[in-house]
């Protein structure tokens, strides 16, 4: 393994979990105890949300059969590695609400907070987590008995994180944290400019 300072550095003065925090692909073969497992949606329970409605849903596949069933909508150049991962996760949101009386126009944004939040407990928690949108959502709305009314965004790998060796050679060379834009790259002042 090797230390996350050697790719990323803050240019701004944050907490040391955000830049701690990435998205490997190599899993050990070791389960996430519950206590673990729950204090992450724990976490994700605490994220902001448009009039407190809260739309987020997670769907975990912790045990063997339920693994198989997410596997069966994953893509194979995501199988590839997110297989040997203890627990995945289905991010999933209500896009209606009685409180709006419809469509929630909020639904998407607010369960990304949600995992974000869940992403920063997990390393906080020594875990790693990996979303992925490499999926046939259809056919996981299916498998997974998803109502019309909900709406699935990604599925997330979550466990110990492994050695790169444990991955094809074809992943082994992109298993290291990304770096991130600049500040200036995204944020602006008082219009948006194209950079």
């Amino acid at each position: 393994m090797f230390e996350v300072k050697e790719f990323r550095k803050a240019a701004h003065d944050i907490d040391p979990i955000y830049v701690k925090r990435w998205s490997p692909r190599a899993f050990m073969n070791k389960e996430v105890p519950k206590d673990i497992l729950y204090s992450v949606f724990e976490a994700a329970r605490w994220a902001p949300s448009a009039a407190n409605i809260q739309p987020w849903r997670f769907i975990t596949a912790q045990n063997e059969e339920e693994r198989k069933k997410f596997l069966s909508f994953i893509y194979e150049g995501n199988i590839a590695w997110c297989e040997k991962a203890p627990v995945l996760v289905a991010v999933v949101s209500k896009t209606d609400s009685t409180f709006t009386g419809g469509h929630n126009p909020s639904h998407a944004f607010d369960t990304g907070a949600a995992w974000g939040y869940l992403a920063l407990e997990a390393a906080r928690k020594g875990l790693v987590s990996h979303a992925m949108g490499g999926f046939d959502h259809e056919k996981a709305k299916k498998v997974l008995n998803i109502p019309e009314n909900y709406d699935i965004h990604a599925i997330i790998a979550l466990g110990y994180q492994g050695e790169k060796d444990l991955l094809l050679e074809q992943y082994q060379e992109r298993e290291k944290p990304s770096d991130r834009n600049e500040v200036g790259a995204f944020m602006f002042e008082g219009t948006f400019q194209e950079k």
